[in-house]
């Protein structure tokens, strides 16, 4: 991939969903790269909190509202007037969302139309990556793994109301952006593991916590086939492409950004290793599923157009994913440096060969 960190010299960002997961490691990773950061999000919605313990709260201001508040979102605009956008604020679980899919629908809907239509009246905005996510296909078990091309109709709220936050961002690309020089992707990635997620309902977060509670890890769908790839590969892809289309619209488009096909795995092979590398005897069990909600079993996705466009190749392996994230994990409950560990991490990925 021919990422050009240095681009983000001194360039204004603005990271909505900031205090998420994948929100702060991209803050870290702009800071690193000498970006002026501006965050916008909810405050910080788990126990443990990645922006706390990466004292990022310390490190770039942050406005916290709801991207459902247009007038929260134009506040931050006129007073930070970024030049890049990375929208990720959302709303993310799939079992959530079957309990609340009027807040699903509301913030990862109408909250991507408040961010787009902030950036239509914007006199510095030039590029836009609107984060959305694997689901976003309708979901017909194949094999070959999904296109760019293929039909967008996720079959849960979540992952459907992600799929019209795409078509949103199209009609918002083709009816104002192309006359404002404004360039805007959308991404889809793949199913991200990495230090410092605490969210619930996730398989390396719900790992993390029966270890650290010694008890056995329960296993919704341990048969389910999905993309799996460290948070730092879906990362490096955003940047790239907000990067590379800034200065050339020709590269806004949607883009899938997943893993190779031998990395994706079964759950079951996914939770084998995190137990073999977190050792102490960990292991895991069938959760019996009393009120079981529709979820795909095999979920793939086609890189080739990233590929092709980009220079795109996945550098870390699901082992070598793993491994960095039961590290990382480790360090924390050992009270080490982890804010060190996060910066190694962004280092060994970004500058290492």
């Amino acid at each position: 991939m021919g990422f050009d960190y240095k681009f983000y010299k001194n360039k204004k960002v603005l990271v909505t969903g900031c205090t998420g997961f994948k929100g702060s490691w991209i803050c870290r990773i702009l800071m690193n790269f000498g970006a002026e950061v501006y965050g916008f999000s909810l405050l910080p919605q788990s126990d443990y909190s990645l922006f706390d313990i990466l004292k990022l709260n310390k490190e770039i201001p942050v406005q916290f509202g709801d991207v459902r508040s247009i007038e929260s979102l134009k506040c931050v605009f006129d007073k930070f007037s970024p030049e890049i956008v990375i929208h990720m604020a959302a709303r993310t679980l799939v079992r959530e969302s079957y309990d609340d899919p009027v807040s699903t629908y509301s913030t990862n809907v109408m909250g991507t139309v408040n961010v787009l239509e902030c950036c239509r009246f914007s006199d510095s905005v030039r590029s836009v990556i609107n984060v959305t996510t694997d689901k976003v296909y309708k979901n017909m078990e194949l094999e070959r793994g999904y296109r760019e091309t293929d039909e967008l109709n996720g079959y849960d709220p979540y992952s459907n109301s992600k799929s019209c936050s795409e078509l949103v961002t199209s009609t918002y690309k083709n009816s104002f952006f192309k006359q404002k020089n404004i360039s805007v992707s959308a991404v889809r990635s793949g199913n991200v593991i990495g230090g410092g997620d605490f969210a619930a309902d996730r398989i390396i977060p719900d790992c993390v916590r029966a270890a650290l509670q010694n008890k056995v890890i329960m296993v919704r769908n341990p048969d389910s086939v999905r993309p799996y790839q460290h948070v730092l590969e879906s990362l490096a892809v955003y940047l790239d492409i907000a990067s590379k289309q800034y200065e050339n619209s020709s590269y806004e488009d949607c883009y899938n950004v997943g893993p190779k096909e031998s990395d994706c795995i079964k759950t079951s092979v996914l939770v084998d290793e995190f137990c073999r590398l977190w050792g102490n005897g960990v292991k895991w069990n069938v959760e019996p599923e009393e009120n079981p909600v529709y979820e795909s079993g095999l979920l793939k996705l086609n890189c080739s157009k990233l590929q092709k466009r980009l220079d795109w190749n996945p550098k870390w392996n699901i082992n070598e994913a793993l491994l960095r994230t039961v590290d990382w994990y480790k360090h924390w409950l050992n009270k080490s440096n982890v804010i060190e560990l996060t910066d190694l991490q962004i280092k060994k990925f970004f500058y290492c060969n």
